[in-house]
């Protein structure tokens, strides 16, 4: 099959209008894949399809309700992707590619694909979250929250700049103010490398 199509590409190179046909043709399938790739990015960047489409958010939706994320007096809702995923760049793609774990715990093994079963594997879960969050300096937190702000008050910037100094991520002392606190230690008690 690969000589057959081989051969035809020789054969079509041959011709006077060949290669040029053959170049936009490839610059056709690369806008294609350009374009399917972008709207699954978009589509699956969305408070709908974490809650609907395949997460466990479903069921979980009403622990985000009424926490500082969905309510403030700011009136800025911060939903899923905000918290969960990187803005731009080479991390978002690595962080997409990241949560097939989550389709496959839904619906290959069904690992999560229960209440129940999700709260089992709450605390590792979160653990995975607050490793990453760590690892990546903070990265969702930090593309909305400045906390060098003017308005940032001032025992705020203190406790913000002691966090700096001993390397601390947003979620050592921000944690459990979207989701329900798992069992176990907290993400203060993690040892990063």
């Amino acid at each position: 099959m690969l000589k057959r199509i081989t051969e035809k590409l020789r054969h079509w190179c041959v011709r006077p209008w060949g290669p040029l046909l053959l170049l936009g043709g490839g610059f056709a399938i690369a806008v294609a894949i350009v374009a399917i790739s972008s709207t699954t990015l978009l589509l699956t960047g969305t408070e709908e399809f974490c809650a609907n489409a395949c997460h466990e958010m479903g069921y979980n939706a009403a622990e985000y309700k009424g926490t500082i994320h969905d309510v403030n007096r700011s009136g800025v809702r911060a939903t899923c992707v905000d918290c969960h995923v990187p803005r731009t760049g080479i991390p978002l793609y690595f962080r997409k590619i990241n949560a097939a774990r989550d389709l496959w715990g839904h619906f290959i093994t069904g690992s999560i694909n229960t209440k129940e079963k999700f709260e089992a594997k709450r605390s590792e879960m979160a653990v995975r979250v607050w490793t990453y969050m760590k690892e990546s300096d903070s990265r969702e937190c930090k593309a909305c929250h400045d906390m060098d702000k003017a308005e940032t008050s001032e025992k705020a910037l203190v406790r913000h700049t002691k966090a700096k100094e001993e390397n601390m991520a947003c979620i050592d002392c921000h944690f459990a103010i979207a989701h329900d606190e798992p069992e176990g230690p907290g993400p203060q008690d993690l040892k990063i490398k």
